[in-house]
């Protein structure tokens, strides 16, 4: 359904925009539009949040993104990862520990440990404070999109039901979407080949556990041992998909699991919790139907290799909010919701892509031994490593911003640059902390600033100077951080802002 350029208010609704799931990216999507002005609430089915963080890494990209909006020390409750002694950050393709991410980063930390219920606390006290609502106990049983907004049935775990109405609906309640299900939105992609376990229990041997990345003719074990407290164990089992996908997992499952894999017991008791994965890759077919929008694993599901789900899901809402508060304020180009699915889509399909090679080169048996050492020998190749790690890390991401000509850093997101200006000393990152969009004018160029001053009301003109070599004098920076036009100096310059300025944020008022 095509997005018009302006909204029309309903009579009465109770919310602008409802969030549906209560993770990290449904509470980032609340912190970002309730930034931004957006009426918004939270609608998550658990009655308390949920203490378990299945993921807890997050790449240079997403790190550099809530850098810009001054919530990444918040979010970040331990150091970065380390360095080697030789100043490397040593990352993994396929649970081959060849990589340097840090080649690939010129900006911030290469990595960071993040647990996802953490994080998720961070956002939502945020965007609480910044008046969103988040109202638990609420899970979904219906949606019926109507002409200007949507209806919504919930219930309790009592079973009380309740309706509420918002504007537009954001689905991010995970891999099994209730938003997405009853939306009629397809997923599909490739099925399950390989059954995975993972808990929190404690080991009763630690010292003589398998730790770490182990690789048997059987699959693979994955323990993180914590000799005074819960230990994360995983399994990985290629011989086929699980049975049955949702039935519970018993700790005597996983330590079975553990003992055919290990090729011998592994002492464990006392599990927190217990869960099954696979390796099933799928994509929604579109990430909006309607004012239905989707996001994170609501959007796209994959095997959790090399951590990059949640930093997808991160980015996605970073992607869509700020275009989607700026179609609520009215005035918005009526395409701007389009390039949600634009630009996100091929990024998640390109993730589930080198997911599924690494699922390929894990394969436990005896003929994937010679491909897993050559694939190691190429690793180490400075074109092959900084290809892998730009993949990983989310640092190679190039948006089409429309252009018609290669310009310096279009597309890309915008340098961290130190800035000179009259206030005195500022930051490109802190200039996007209010989530509005920049234009950073670097050589005092009156006609760009005139260019630009029908929209004064939606894009901050900064003037400054920086010491930082950029190739260009001029930069149009979206709310994302992402450069959407560069100048060139010349004459060409205010038509072609001005063209960046309207297809971005508008017509001129």
């Amino acid at each position: 359904m095509p997005a018009s350029p302006r909204e029309t208010v309903p009579t009465a609704v109770d919310t602008d925009v409802a969030v549906v799931g209560g993770g990290p990216v449904g509470m980032l999507v609340a912190r970002e539009l309730a930034l931004l002005g957006v009426r918004t609430t939270v609608y998550e089915k658990l009655p308390t949040p949920s203490p378990v963080s299945k993921a807890s890494t997050l790449h240079a990209r997403t790190a550099q993104l809530l850098h810009r909006r001054g919530i990444l020390d918040a979010v970040q409750p331990g150091p970065p990862a380390r360095r080697d002694e030789r100043g490397r950050v040593r990352f993994h393709f396929g649970a081959l520990f060849d990589l340097d991410l840090s080649r690939v980063v010129d900006e911030g930390p290469a990595m960071i440990t993040s647990p996802q219920a953490w994080a998720q606390e961070v956002f939502a006290g945020h965007a609480r404070t910044l008046g969103a609502r988040v109202e638990r106990d609420s899970e979904l049983t219906g949606i019926h999109q109507e002409c200007d907004h949507v209806r919504l049935d919930l219930r309790d775990t009592a079973g009380h039901p309740r309706t509420v109405t918002a504007r537009w609906v954001v689905g991010a309640d995970g891999a099994r979407s209730a938003v997405r299900k009853l939306s009629g939105i397809a997923f599909t992609g490739t099925p399950a080949t390989v059954s995975a376990l993972m808990g929190e229990v404690r080991l009763l041997d630690p010292w003589n556990a398998p730790s770490g990345w182990q690789r048997t003719p059987h699959g693979w074990t994955l323990l993180w041992v914590s000799p005074s407290g819960r230990s994360r164990v995983c399994t990985y089992d290629f011989r086929g998909p699980h049975p049955d996908r949702h039935s519970p997992v018993t700790l005597d499952e996983l330590r079975t699991e553990v003992a055919r894999i290990a090729g011998r017991e592994v002492p464990m008791d006392s599990p927190t919790w217990l869960t099954r994965f696979s390796d099933a890759a799928l994509q929604a077919e579109t990430y909006r139907h309607g004012r239905v929008l989707l996001a994170g694993d609501a959007a796209h599901v994959h095997f959790p290799a090399g951590g990059q789900g949640v930093n997808l899901g991160l980015q996605d809402a970073f992607n869509l909010c700020w275009k989607l508060a700026a179609h609520l304020r009215g005035g918005a180009p009526a395409d701007l919701l389009d390039t949600y699915q634009a630009e996100r889509h091929p990024d998640a399909a390109a993730v589930l892509h080198n997911v599924r090679a690494q699922v390929a080169l894990m394969d436990p048996a005896p003929r994937t031994d010679a491909l897993r050492e050559l694939f190691a020998e190429l690793m180490h190749f400075d074109e092959v490593n900084d290809h892998l790690s730009s993949m990983i890390t989310g640092t190679s991401l190039v948006y089409d911003m429309g252009l018609r000509r290669n310009a310096p850093l279009v597309g890309r997101l915008a340098p961290d640059l130190t800035l000179k200006t009259a206030e005195g000393t500022a930051t490109l990152a802190g200039l996007l902390h209010a989530a509005r969009p920049v234009l950073l004018d670097l050589a005092d160029h009156a006609e760009l600033r005139a260019a630009a001053a029908p929209w004064h009301d939606r894009v901050d003109v900064v003037t400054a100077t920086t010491d930082e070599p950029l190739g260009t004098t001029a930069l149009l920076v979206r709310p994302d951080g992402y450069t959407a036009w560069s100048g060139r100096g010349d004459r060409r310059d205010g038509p072609e802002l001005r063209d960046s300025l309207t297809r971005w944020f508008g017509p001129a008022r």
